[in-house]
């Protein structure tokens, strides 16, 4: 159940990339991405992100 960044909501902030403790956010070319493969499901992006932006994979 990895996360993903919805680029409806994403604004760029890099919030969430900062937050993540095993650093599988980065910039993409419309908004920030998960690198699914490497997301341990901490949550942490989604606690830190202003507009709820990244939302679980189900």
């Amino acid at each position: 159940m990895a996360y993903k960044i919805n680029p409806e909501k994403c604004i760029s902030c890099g919030a969430c990339s900062g937050a993540c403790p095993v650093t599988c956010i980065e910039q993409g070319e419309k908004c920030f991405v998960i690198d699914k493969e490497r997301c341990i499901e901490c949550g942490t992006c989604a606690s830190v992100c202003p507009v709820e932006a990244p939302e679980t994979n189900n």
